[in-house]
C-alpha cells in the first residue's frame, strides 16, 4: 500500500504534507477500515494551509523521520484541511472542549479504530517545551494506553461520545423578546475594551457578528454606548497594524491588545463579513475612513483572491498564508532604510503618519500602522499617501508572496456574495454587484448538481458534501442578490436551498439543522451548532433566510419553521445569549418586519433612485422588496395590489402588515426610513 497517500488530493494543505515521511491518509471510510482492520488507533491531524503552527508543526515533527517512524507504527495518520471538510473538525473540535482544553489549529486527536475519541491537544512540540510534553512521548504514552489500558479508553470514550450527543441536543429555551436582546447586548458591551475597541484582552480577533449585533441593538435603541464600541473598534482596526494599508485587507486577528501585531494571514471570510460590517455602519456615519477601507479591500479580494474558473467565471480563493520564505510576515514589514530609499522627499511625512521608527515597531521591523492618528487626514494629503504605498505595493510585489490556498469554499464565497451586493448597492459600484454575480454563477455552475452542493472547488473539479452553512449562506446571498437586482431567479435558488436543507439537514425528532447532511455517512456524530465563532453559524443564517422568505412569500411554513428555531436554541442565560449575535440578530429581522417594497421597472432611472435611497439609508435590516409593475404580490403580503402612482415608480414602507403612504421622490423616501 502507498505509504503516504496526499498526493492525489486537491487541498493545498494536504498538498503540503505529500511528501512528509508520515503514512498520511485522507479522511474517509477507507481509512476508517483501514484501522479496523489493522485494530490500530487513529491519529487525526487537522489544520489548514494558511496556520502558522501547523507549519511549525509540520517542520518540526511531520518531517522527522524519528518521530514519524512512531506515528507509522502504532497509528493509522489522518490527516485533514478542516476548510474542506468542517463537518470532522466540529465534531473532534467539540470533544476537545469536553476534556477541558482549548481548541484550535493544528488540531491532534487519538481515536479508536471506529473513530470514536479518547485523548486530543492541538499543537505539541517535538521535545518537551514550555511545559508541554514532547510530540514523541505523546506517542509513546498514547500508543501504550491504547494497548494496554482499554477500559480506560472505553471510559473516556463513553464520556466523550455522551457529551457530543448532548450538545446535539440543545435544551428548548422559552423564547426571545426585543427587551431580552437589548438585555443582551447591554452585557455584551461590558465586555469591550474602551480604549483601543474589541473584546479586552489578548489576542484580538475582528468578530465582525458580534459587533454587528451590537450595532444593530444601538439602532433600534438609540444607545450610545453601543454604538461607541463598535465605532472605536472599527477606528483602530481600520488604522492599526490588523490592517494592509499597502495592499488592502485584514489580517485574521491581532496578537496584542492594540491591534498592532497581525497574525499575518489573510482569510476571504473575515474580509467578506468586514466589509459588510464597515458598509453597514458608514450608513449611518457617513466615515471616509470605513468607506475608503470598504473600497481598498474589495479591491485586494478582487484583485489577489481572484480564483479562475472556465468560460469567464470566477470565484473568491480562500485565503493567504502568514509565512514567506518560512518567516512569519516577512511580505508585510519594512525597515526605515527601505522607506527612505522608495519614498525620498515624501519619506518624513510618510513615516511620521505610518508610524516608521530607526528601530520598528515588531523585532526591529516595521508594521505600518496609524493607530495614533484614527481619522484620515484632508484628501491632498491622503491621495499623496496613497501614491507612497502604491509605490510600496509595486515594491512588495518583486517579494516571495505567502501562499494562497486556491480553494474556493461555497459558504466563505457566498459570505463575500452578500457583502459585495450590499456595498455595491449602497455605494453605487455596479462591477461590485458585477463580480457577486459571477461569483454566485461559479458556484450554482461549478459546484451544484440539481438542487444538492459541493463544499469546495480546487484544481478544476468540485468536491466534499455541502454543509449546512453553505445552503443557509448561499440561500442569504441569494436574497441579496434578489433585493439588489429583482430577479426571481435568485430567490427561486434560496427557496430551493431551503428545501434542501429541510429534505436533508433537519432534525425530525428535536428540530434544528445538523451540520452534516444525513448521506454523509462516515461521521462519529451530526453536530447540530449554533454559536457563532468566526464566521455565522448555519443555524442563525437559516433564521435570517426564513424570516426574509416569509416577509417575501407569505409562506407560513417558514415562518413556523422560524419560530421552531427561535423556539429551540434560545435561553434566558445572558451569558449563552451572548455566543449567538447571529441567531438574535436573524430574530429581529422578523419582529422588526421592516419592507421597502418598491414597484418599478428595474432600468427605469426612477426606480434606480428610489432604490439607491432605500440601499443607503440607516434601517440595514429592512428587507427592500422590488416589484415589477403589474406584479401581483401574494394577497396576504402588506403591499398586495399596490403599484405604479400615475406611472411613476413608488416605493412602501411597510412595517408588519402595514404599509404608508406611496413615495415616489428619493428625498422623500430617506426621509421616512431615517425617521423611523
Amino acid at each position: 500500500m502507498t505509504r503516504n497517500m496526499l498526493a492525489a488530493e486537491t487541498s493545498p494543505y494536504l498538498l503540503q504534507h505529500k511528501d512528509n515521511p508520515v503514512h498520511w491518509r485522507p479522511w474517509g471510510p477507507a481509512a476508517l477500515q483501514e484501522a479496523r482492520d489493522t485494530n490500530k488507533p487513529i491519529l487525526l491531524s487537522v489544520g489548514y494551509a494558511a496556520c502558522h503552527w501547523c507549519h511549525v508543526m509540520a517542520h518540526e515533527s511531520f518531517e522527522n523521520t524519528e518521530i514519524a517512524d512512531l506515528m507509522n507504527e502504532h497509528f493509522i495518520n489522518v490527516k485533514v484541511d478542516r476548510e474542506e471538510r468542517p463537518d470532522v473538525d466540529t465534531v473532534y473540535q467539540s470533544a476537545l472542549a469536553l476534556t477541558g482544553q482549548q481548541g484550535g489549529w493544528p488540531l491532534t486527536m487519538f481515536l479508536t479504530h471506529h473513530g470514536e475519541p479518547f485523548w486530543g491537544g492541538t499543537y505539541f512540540p517535538p521535545t518537551p517545551r514550555w511545559g508541554r510534553p514532547g510530540f514523541a512521548q505523546v506517542l509513546g504514552a498514547i500508543a501504550e494506553v491504547y494497548r494496554t489500558q482499554p477500559d480506560q479508553v472505553a471510559t473516556n470514550v463513553t464520556a466523550l461520545r455522551d457529551g457530543l450527543e448532548r450538545l446535539s441536543k440543545p435544551p428548548v429555551g422559552p423564547g426571545l423578546n426585543p427587551a431580552l436582546i437589548q438585555e443582551v447586548a447591554r452585557r455584551a458591551v461590558r465586555m469591550i475594551d474602551p480604549v483601543t475597541g474589541g473584546t479586552s484582552g489578548a489576542p484580538k480577533f475582528p468578530q465582525p457578528v458580534f459587533f454587528q449585533f451590537l450595532w444593530r441593538a444601538h439602532h433600534r435603541s438609540g444607545d450610545t454606548d453601543l454604538a461607541q464600541a463598535v465605532t472605536t473598534t472599527l477606528d483602530n482596526m481600520c488604522q492599526s497594524g490588523i490592517y494592509d494599508h499597502v495592499g488592502g485587507g485584514f489580517a485574521r486577528y491581532a496578537t496584542d491588545e492594540a491591534w498592532l501585531v497581525p497574525h499575518f494571514e489573510k482569510m476571504l471570510y473575515d474580509n467578506a463579513l468586514l466589509v459588510d460590517l464597515l458598509t453597514e455602519v458608514w450608513r449611518s456615519t457617513r466615515s471616509r475612513l470605513y468607506r475608503t477601507r470598504v473600497d481598498e479591500t474589495v479591491n485586494w479580494v478582487l484583485r489577489d483572491l481572484r480564483a479562475d474558473g472556465p468560460d469567464g467565471l470566477f470565484a473568491f480563493a480562500s485565503a493567504y498564508d502568514a509565512d514567506s520564505e518560512g518567516v512569519e510576515g516577512k511580505y508585510y514589514v519594512w525597515t526605515e532604510s527601505e522607506i527612505d530609499a522608495l519614498l525620498k522627499a515624501d519619506a518624513p511625512v510618510f513615516k511620521q503618519a505610518f508610524d516608521v521608527t530607526p528601530t520598528g515597531n515588531w523585532e526591529g521591523l516595521t508594521i505600518l500602522n496609524r493607530r495614533h492618528s484614527l481619522a484620515l487626514a484632508d484628501e491632498a494629503t491622503e491621495a499623496r499617501l496613497r501614491q507612497n504605498l502604491d509605490t510600496l505595493l509595486a515594491t512588495r510585489a518583486h517579494r516571495v508572496p505567502p501562499l494562497r490556498d486556491d480553494k474556493v469554499l461555497a459558504d466563505w464565497n457566498a459570505f463575500m456574495i452578500h457583502a459585495l451586493v450590499r456595498a455595491a448597492a449602497t455605494f453605487g459600484r455596479p462591477d461590485w454587484l458585477d463580480a457577486a454575480r459571477t461569483a454566485f454563477s461559479f458556484i450554482v455552475t461549478l459546484m451544484a448538481e440539481d438542487d444538492r452542493l459541493q463544499h469546495t472547488w480546487c484544481a478544476g473539479g468540485a468536491r466534499h458534501p455541502g454543509t449546512l452553512d453553505d445552503y443557509a449562506a448561499l440561500a442569504r446571498a441569494a436574497l441579496s442578490l434578489f433585493e439588489a437586482t429583482g430577479d426571481p431567479a435568485y430567490r427561486t435558488w434560496a427557496e430551493t436551498w431551503v428545501a434542501t436543507a429541510d429534505r436533508h439537514f433537519w432534525d425530525s425528532v428535536d428540530g434544528g439543522y445538523f451540520l452534516a447532511a444525513d448521506d454523509v455517512t462516515e461521521l462519529l456524530t451530526r453536530p447540530k451548532t449554533i454559536v457563532d465563532h468566526a464566521t455565522p453559524s448555519g443555524n442563525g443564517l437559516m433564521v435570517d433566510v426564513l424570516a426574509r422568505l416569509y416577509l417575501l412569500t407569505g409562506n407560513t411554513a417558514y415562518r413556523d419553521r422560524y419560530d421552531t428555531l427561535i423556539t429551540l436554541f434560545s435561553s434566558n442565560n445572558l451569558q449563552y445569549l451572548v455566543g449567538v449575535p447571529g441567531l438574535l440578530m436573524s430574530y429581529a429581522v422578523l419582529q422588526d418586519a421592516l419592507q421597502v417594497v418598491i414597484v418599478g421597472d428595474p432600468d427605469d432611472p426612477r426606480t434606480r433612485s428610489l432604490q439607491d435611497a432605500a440601499w443607503s439609508a440607516p434601517e440595514a435590516d429592512a428587507l427592500i422588496h422590488p416589484v415589477m409593475p403589474h406584479t401581483a404580490l401574494p394577497p396576504e403580503h402588506p403591499a398586495a395590489g399596490k403599484g405604479l402612482i400615475d406611472g411613476s415608480p413608488a416605493a412602501y414602507v411597510c412595517r408588519g402588515s402595514t404599509c404608508g403612504l406611496p413615495v415616489t421622490d428619493p428625498t422623500t423616501l430617506s426621509a421616512a426610513l431615517a425617521a423611523r
